[in-house]
């Protein structure tokens, strides 16, 4: 579990009202917008924010140590969720690849 004192949290991509949330890659675009190209000229998705899917539905893990690292982004994707009306699932467990990484 993380050690930050912001939650880490999964969006998932149904609205609260149970709806789809569409367009189907919007889990990859949401991600693409905090990844990086490196040097080989890949992109790479943040550590800290992933796409994934939650009960067979499309989703985004957002580890908590984010807000430690850049606390505006933090807030983008937890904004990007509310504004869109979608699932929130709070307090998760970082997975399995993304814990042991530096904060």
């Amino acid at each position: 579990m993380t050690t930050s004192s912001h939650s880490s949290f999964i969006i998932v991509g149904l609205t609260i009202t149970g709806k789809k949330f569409r367009p189907s890659d919007w889990a990859e675009r949401l991600c693409g917008v905090l990844s990086v190209f490196g040097a080989e000229k890949k992109m790479r998705y943040s550590p800290y924010v992933g796409p994934r899917t939650y009960k067979g539905e499309k989703a985004v893990f957002v580890d908590g140590r984010l807000y430690e690292v850049e606390p505006m982004a933090y807030r983008f994707v937890l904004h990007f969720a509310e504004d869109n009306d979608l699932q929130l699932i709070y307090d998760v467990a970082a997975p399995a690849a993304a814990q042991g990484r530096p904060a």
